[in-house]
């Protein structure tokens, strides 16, 4: 028996990265998961991983209304109701005060703030009493790393979310946490490396930081998220899981 047998699962952000991983990881502990991302190729090719009778996609962007309407309206139209909602979606780039506009400004927040709000909310009427709602939020809220402020403070503001909404919530007996990733070794990782530093050399580069010498693998995150998404952490609530190899600990 897997930690969610007859449970419906939502994963945004869910084509690639942790978002995949965890997607593929609830349909092995027996979810039906519902994954979205705004590339349909790539989409269907995390469904095609996955297979059919685990899992289907939705092809929609978070920042979008419509699409997160469409999204739900699909799930409600194949008569499901959710047990699991893991708003994964997010991004971000270096971006110094010094640099920051307010498109910028308007962007990050967007992708990883408002999408998280959005998200939620409109899941509202699908989301079954007891379930889990878990957050992405991310360790770099916490730290004050250069070249990352717009981030952090959206994430911090996803972090705050998940403790607002636990007490909200809590009527229903439905669950909200945050998980905060340290560095995984994602495409948005790699795409961050610095001009003049080849990928390899950056993520080597984030590794050495961390007391266990290495950044995330996907898995180990998508391990976490099912944590938070199963009864083994049934008694938790408005809490943040950072996983991110002591990085923010030590």
């Amino acid at each position: 028996m897997g930690q969610l047998d007859g449970k419906v699962a939502v994963v945004t952000g869910a084509s690639t990265g942790i978002g995949f991983a965890s997607a593929q990881r609830f349909a092995e502990e027996g979810a039906y998961v519902y994954l979205t991302g705004r590339r349909k190729p790539e989409l269907d090719e995390a469904v095609a991983r996955i297979g059919a009778a685990r899992a289907s996609g939705v092809p929609g962007d978070v920042t979008n209304l419509a699409d997160l309407d469409q999204l739900f309206a699909t799930i409600d139209g194949d008569g499901r109701r959710i047990d699991v909602l893991f708003a994964n979606a997010g991004g971000t780039s270096m971006l110094p005060l010094s640099l920051a506009t307010e498109e910028d400004y308007e962007q990050v927040t967007r992708i990883n703030l408002r999408s998280a709000l959005f998200t939620v909310q409109k899941a509202l009427p699908l989301l079954n009493d007891q379930a889990s709602v878990i957050l992405c939020s991310s360790t770099v809220a916490s730290r004050g790393a250069e070249g990352v402020g717009l981030y952090a403070a959206a994430k911090a503001g996803v972090r705050s979310l998940a403790r607002s909404w636990a007490n909200e919530l809590r009527g229903r007996g439905i669950r909200v946490n945050a998980l905060a990733p340290g560095v995984t070794e994602t495409q948005l990782v790699r795409g961050n490396a610095p001009s003049g530093t080849s990928a390899d050399e950056f993520i080597a580069m984030l590794g050495a930081a961390a007391p266990l010498g290495r950044i995330a693998d996907p898995a180990e995150q998508a391990a976490a998220a099912l944590f938070l998404a199963s009864d083994q952490s049934s008694y938790i609530t408005g809490f943040e899981l950072l996983v991110d190899g002591g990085v923010n600990q030590i």
